[in-house]
Formats: C-alpha cells, structure tokens, sequence
C-alpha cells in the first residue's frame, strides 16, 4: 500500500513550534501518515501533543529521542524536569505529580537546538480501551448514535485511537494517520489527540466513548480516551509472548507450539510462487470473459511479512499497540473482547482462562500500577435468540463458556483481594448482528463499577454472587449475596436456568424462590435470597446453568430495577462436546454437529412431554 509522509512545523527566532497539519485530503486506498511532533535534533513521543490529558496525581513521564547526550528540558505549566538523552537517544524526564486542571496548559520540550509546544493539556484521568471490534465499533454506527454525536460537546474530553499495528517486536512508538480501511471503504483518523466535538466523535469507540461521557458527567474530570481495541483479534495477541510462554499449562503450550510451526514452515519463496500463480490465472480467467483488469491489480514481487506478521500471532498486538504506550500514566482500562477465541471451541476457552489473568497482569505492568482498575465487559451477542422451543439447542455454542471464565476471572481476582478489578455483562443487549449496535447499555453499565469503585459514586454495578449450590428434595437450592428477581417487563418468571443430573442431560428450570413459612394473613413468605431450581424432566438434579447461550433468553437481575444482570455462569465443568453425550468424530466440527443432534432431540422430547401435560390438563 503506497504511504505519504507530512511533516509540518514552524521555525521562528531558533525555535520550533508545533502546528498541527493543515487539512489534508487522503487518498482513497492509501494511507496518509503525518508526523507533525518533530524538529531538528529533537522528537518526542506521539502520546505527547496538543488537546491531551495527562494523568492526574501520578508522576508525569514525557520522553522521546534526541542526539546521544543531549540536555532535555520539559516544562508543564509552571513544573520542570531536565533529562539527559541516552546512548541510543532515548530521553525521560519525569515531572511530579499535579492534580485535576480543566484550564489549558502548555507543555514545552526544549532540546539543544530546539524546541516544541504544545498547547490546551489538561490534567485529568486517562483511561484505555482495549479489545476487539465490538469495543472499536464507532459511535456513529450505533443506535441512537446520531443523537450522541451531536450531543457531543464535551471540549474537557479528549479522544484518541491508536493505529492498527501488530507487530513481532515492541514498537515503541505509534504513527499519526490517516488510515485507510478496505472493509468500511473510508480512511480513519489514528494517532491524533482530539477535543470532544460532534465533528471529532463519529469515528471514536461507541463503548469507550459513553463510558468516558458518563465518568466525565457525573465527576466533573477531564477525561482522555485512549482506543486500541483492533476487530477480529484473540485475547493472546494482547498478551506479551514471553507472559504466555511462561504459562506452565499444556494446551497453551501446544497453541504457542503450533504458532511456532507455521512461522518456521513458511516459505517466502514458495509463497510468492503461489501468488504468482494465483494472479496469472486470475488474469487468464478475465481474458477468457473478456474483462479489463483492475487497475490495482498487479503482478506480486513480494511474499508478504509471513505468519510471524499476523495480528493473532500471541503478543503482536500488544507490540504494536499497547507496547508502545508502556511508562504513560493512566487511571485505568475496560476490555471487551472473546470472539475470536470461540473458534477454537472448549480447547480455546480453557486456553482462554490461562491466557486471560496474564493479559490483565501485564497490562497493569505497562501502565505501571499493579492494582490498575481494570473493568471486563462479557462477550456481547450474536445469532438466533434462544427460546423455549429451541433452549437446548441454542446451549450448543461456546459463546457462554467464554462468558463464564471472562466472570470466573473477575471472581477469582476479586476474591484475591482485588478491589480494582470490574466486570460488566452484555448478553442481555440482545441483538441478531455479532456487532451488535445496542452499545451505549453497555458503555453507561460498565462506567457505573468505575464510578463507584475509583469516583465515589454510590452506584449498583456488581451483579448478585452465588454463595451456595445445594441439592434438595429433587431441586437445586441457589443460595445468594444478594436479593435477585426477574426483568420487571410483564413477563413474570425468573427465566435462564438449566438443571441437569448425572447424565448430563440439561432442561430448562423452573426457578421460584424459597418458602420460608407464612405470613400473619396465611400467605407464603419468600427468601428472595434463595431460588429453588426444579425440571419434571431432572429427578435428581446436581448442576445448573445460567444464560446458556449466545443469545440467551436469560432476565434474572439484581432487586429493585438495577439493571445489572446475574452473569452468565455454571456449576459443573463440562465442555462443549460432553453435553449431553460424548460426542466422537475426526474434527471439532462433526463432534460439534453430534452435540446439537442430541440436544435438539432433548428439545423435542421436552416440547412433546409439554404438550401431552397440556392436554392431559384439559382432560383430553
């Protein structure tokens, strides 16, 4: 793909000051890359521009590269630090700590000979948004988007995206961008620090940016966003490769093994041969329809970067773009992310629940504060919604597996000590597409755990947790922390559970609360505490689970119109292929088909005992 280059500056009285590009027109189909941030002998850092937000109450890192040996001196406001570079040019200077400024300030960064400005920074809290296209999905795409755009007046909220790069070594730095995308057939803007503005937010994190909105709206803060989320990502691409190498797990050994394999099978000759061919035949078919070749379309002279290169090679976008931020102070991270990792069913999942506490661990290592707050949004929606009539069908997908280690690993660091950790469910956001475009729930959801826990904010967020599994009378008694209830929608019932006994053979529960006796007038008192699971079709049953699907049919919340939704979660450990039969085949894809068969025929045979119930009630 051809590049541009711009470099843009202006030099009076023997100092430099930054100017942002002037405006430029892409284009279409090429990248425009700007590089405004430097000046003779001197460059700092792309974090580092005019409309940013620095962090508050932590030290202030700024650094960049100049000549080896070279005196640096950063000035914020009226707080300075000086610095030497390096051997290799690199400089850091580190100013203490300020508090919150809504009021603009300027930076100056003064080398030997030189020297850049950077105008309107605040002082605030900076948080990043990491994980796939469901968090990189744009504002502008979403329901009720439009209205969020042009309420977008928000000038002490500022937003940035990093660009794309996956890369085999950490970069440490990021380009400014115009970047060209052939899925949306538009150039993004990438790398550049904007002030919250109906002309600046189309293109930001829909997630991200109302989480942002609301942290602003209720604290009062200024807020940088930082988006490095890239679509059609797993969660080991996050993760530095040598965390995961030293994972002592014999699945994630097997992953980075099989990685491993590819890179050293590729061969760039043979591969530029198959390209060869594959465009010489291409070009005789068009000849023999009589069509003109494209003019893009041209004979290959290069292999291409090889599997090493691939944005899912484990630690390649951690590299390009979570590395190169490594040492900036932030206040926190909210990751919304799993689809990808579904690909490779119930192995992927437990892979999954190794890979993933390591990525958070990391994280907080790259931002320096190993108690970072750090809020999971669950794997959103995707497909058929499940119903009465196809429930255990629906049960037939890993979507759910996923969800419940992303809340097991919320559980177990909770129950660690953590207090900064958060977690948010998505399932409930119930849409066909898997991007769902139902995300400002979402967004506001998962910035009321940031509200309460780093804010102040008296705010539910954390969903109901389940102290005990007790089996009784033929029932399952759930035992939780809190009082829970269904959707108060007019639907009536608590609906999502799932029981099953030894045979592995799930139904959909009957779920009621526990009696506890009778009240003055003889009618039954309840524990709303306590649910009592039961299927007529489950004699003796010893699991249960919750929001069992992809999309699930699932309305169990806290009481009093929370919003905040039980987790998707289980009690037994069966994977994919267990349920309800041990399913044989020669790959993943028939086992998976001799899954559904047999739930399907579950299905069916609950559906027929139904109606021979019906009928036998109305005496027929």
């Amino acid at each position: 793909m051809k590049v541009l280059a711009l470099i843009v500056g202006i030099a009076a009285c023997g100092v430099t000051t930054f100017a942002e590009a002037p405006p430029v027109k892409p284009v279409r189909g090429e990248d425009l890359i700007v590089t405004p941030a430097k000046a003779p002998g001197l460059i700092v850092h792309n974090l580092f521009q005019s409309d940013m937000v620095l962090q508050r109450s932590k030290p202030i890192r700024v650094w960049g590269w100049s000549d080896a040996g070279d005196a640096v001196t950063v000035t914020i406001g009226e707080k300075s630090a000086s610095t030497k570079a390096g051997d290799d040019g690199r400089w850091e200077a580190t100013l203490a700590a300020m508090e919150a400024s809504r009021d603009g300030i300027v930076m100056t960064v003064k080398g030997k000979a030189s020297e850049l400005r950077f105008d309107n920074i605040l002082i605030g809290d900076v948080w990043v948004l990491g994980g796939q296209s469901n968090m990189e999905f744009p504002i502008a795409k979403v329901e009720n988007g439009q209205l969020e755009i042009v309420s977008a007046r928000y000038p002490e909220i500022r937003l940035m995206t990093v660009p794309s790069e996956a890369a085999g070594a950490a970069k440490q730095n990021f380009p400014r961008i115009y970047e060209w995308s052939d899925w949306s057939k538009q150039h993004f803007r990438k790398g550049f620090w904007d002030v919250c503005a109906p002309d600046t937010v189309a293109e930001m994190s829909a997630i991200g940016y109302v989480f942002g909105r609301r942290l602003h709206m209720a604290s009062g803060v200024p807020i940088g966003l930082i988006d490095a989320s890239v679509g059609g990502t797993a969660v080991e691409t996050w993760t530095p490769l040598d965390r995961i190498r030293g994972i002592d797990d014999p699945e994630v050994k097997e992953m980075l093994a099989e990685q491993d394999q590819k890179v050293a099978a590729w061969d760039p000759a043979k591969e530029l041969q198959n390209a060869i061919t594959r465009y010489e035949g291409r070009l005789a078919q068009l000849k023999k329809q009589g069509k003109d070749v494209p003019p893009d379309m041209k004979l290959p002279t290069d292999a291409g970067p090889g599997p090493r290169a691939d944005r899912n090679f484990p630690g390649n976008c951690y590299q390009g773009l979570i590395a190169p931020l490594r040492g900036l102070e932030v206040k926190g991270a909210i990751f919304h992310q799993g689809y990808n990792n579904c690909f490779a069913f119930s192995k992927g999942i437990r892979i999954y629940s190794k890979v993933f506490p390591e990525m958070i661990r990391s994280w907080r290592e790259t931002f320096n504060d190993p108690s970072l707050p750090f809020g999971i949004i669950s794997l959103c929606t995707e497909g058929e919604l499940q119903t009465d009539d196809n429930y255990l069908e629906m049960m037939a997908n890993v979507g759910p597996e996923l969800r419940e280690v992303q809340y097991r690993t919320f559980l177990n660091l909770q129950k660690a000590g953590d207090k900064n950790i958060g977690y948010a469910s998505s399932f409930d956001l119930h849409r066909r597409w898997y991007h769902p475009q139902l995300k400002i729930p979402a967004g506001e959801r998962i910035a009321r755990w940031a509200l309460t826990t780093q804010y102040g904010m008296r705010l539910q967020w954390e969903p109901a947790q389940i102290e005990k599994v007790v089996p009784e009378d033929g029932a399952l008694v759930l035992t939780f922390t809190t009082q829970v209830g269904a959707v108060d929608d007019g639907s009536g019932a608590m609906k999502g559970f799932a029981v099953a006994g030894e045979d592995r053979h799930f139904q959909p529960a009957e779920a009621t609360y526990l009696v506890t006796g009778k009240d003055d007038r003889g009618k039954p008192t309840e524990d709303q505490k306590m649910v009592v699971l039961r299927s007529p079709l489950v004699a003796k049953p010893l699991h249960f689970r919750y929001a069992w699907g992809r999309n699930p049919m699932a309305n169990v919340q806290l009481s009093g119109h929370s919003d905040v939704p039980l987790a998707t979660q289980r009690s037994d450990q069966w994977d994919v292929f267990e349920v309800p039969v041990q399913a044989q085949g020669s790959s993943d894809g028939e086992k998976f088909k001799k899954v559904r068969e047999a739930l399907q025929k579950d299905d069916l045979e609950r559906r027929m005992y139904e109606a021979r119930k019906l009928l036998e009630s109305h005496g027929s």
